[in-house]
């Protein structure tokens, strides 16, 4: 058939929108639709994402003690990472096989220690008038550990978490054996005009990580062997596992110190009232000592974060994305901080060039340490 004799009608359609007020208004919701799209993916996604970060904050730490390790050892990065990988896993392992018993044994009489003192408060309430049954508590504990359901809830968010806590950690392991990969990959994202800037928000953004969990680990060692030393001294039960829950607990500021707090005092109550004072004493003291000269040295070459600001982000984090958030809150406020004064020294320098006429001056990326 010849092409000729085909119809062909010259006529726009609808569909081709040749009008450019159109084609802008199309282009403008799009982009609003797309951001609210990304916006409920997001809040869909949170848990895995949350996941995907803690495995950068994991990976933040092998990759810090591989640069300490490798001041001292001049070996390949991936054999650096398997060492500090080797040594956490025979720290972990050779503490619970000297002190595990000890440790399962303490752990049973401190939960039966915390349900006495759960008593003696509920007791001492009753008689103060501000509870009208003392068995109210208990019945309702009792009812909650007895229904299949909750126990069922209860083993399934164990597992669960067991599974998030093994992915975060083989997350991090992966980006932690290879990070220039993944780097390159979020380059290769953004266009070839900001990739400079961007280069070096990422790379203040890992140093930033590094440093605050540097901090972070520093205050987890101080708090949980300077307490298990005092307390063992001061005669209270059960110092060694408290020492760990206060150290594992300073990993989140303000709220595992209250924690630990809470415990330690009822420890030491359970004995007499010398050994509960004596524990008030070593609480305030290793805490008062821990934020005012442990923390403030440690945040001059780390990450100074403001407190208030820092438990408000822990109360939202907590709020929105339960455990997993309360303990990444300090990181993600951390990394927050970081762009919006990345964002802010973009602001200062563009306008500054567009008032001088110059050109843009170069930033250069902070060394990384080691």
């Amino acid at each position: 058939m010849s092409r000729d004799r085909i119809p062909v009608y010259p006529e726009p359609g609808p569909n081709e929108m040749r009008d450019p007020m159109v084609r802008a208004e199309l282009k403008r919701a799009s982009v609003w639709f797309g951001l609210a799209i990304a916006v409920a993916l997001v809040v869909l996604l949170i848990q895995p994402l949350l996941i995907i970060f803690g495995g950068l904050v994991v990976a933040s730490m092998l990759d810090g003690g591989a640069r300490l390790l490798g001041k001292v050892l001049p070996l390949p990065r991936q054999v650096r990472i398997m060492i500090v990988v080797l040594l956490v896993i025979a720290f972990v392992a050779g503490t619970f096989y000297h002190a595990g018993m000890e440790i399962a044994q303490q752990a049973e009489q401190l939960r039966e220690t915390l349900m006495v003192q759960a008593q003696h408060v509920a007791q001492w309430a009753t008689d103060m008038g501000l509870l009208q049954e003392r068995s109210g508590i208990f019945s309702l504990a009792q009812q909650v550990v007895g229904s299949i359901g909750k126990v069922t809830s209860v083993v399934g968010s164990v597992i669960g978490a067991f599974a998030a806590l093994l992915m975060i950690m083989i997350l991090g392991l992966f980006v932690a054996l290879e990070p220039r990969i993944y780097e390159r990959g979020l380059q290769w994202m953004v266009p070839l005009s900001a990739r400079d800037d961007f280069a070096v928000t990422v790379n203040a953004m890992a140093v930033t990580m590094r440093r605050l969990l540097a901090g972070r680990l520093a205050g987890m060692a101080f708090e949980g062997i300077i307490t298990w030393l005092l307390l063992s001294i001061a005669g209270v039960p059960m110092a060694l596992l408290l020492g760990i829950i206060t150290g594992t607990l300073a990993f989140i500021p303000n709220i595992g110190a209250f924690i630990s707090g809470v415990l330690m005092v009822a420890a030491g109550f359970s004995v007499g009232n010398a050994e509960g004072f004596w524990a008030i004493i070593i609480y305030f003291g290793v805490q008062n000592f821990d934020g005012y000269v442990v923390i403030p040295m440690v945040a001059r070459r780390t990450v100074d974060l403001p407190p208030a600001l820092t438990l408000a982000s822990q109360i939202l984090a907590s709020t929105l994305f339960g455990v997993l958030g309360l303990a990444l809150a300090d990181p993600m406020l951390a990394m927050v901080k970081v762009l919006l004064e990345r964002e802010s020294e973009l602001a200062a320098r563009d306008g500054g060039s567009e008032d001088d006429g110059d050109s843009p001056e170069t930033v250069e990326a902070e060394p990384s340490p080691g």
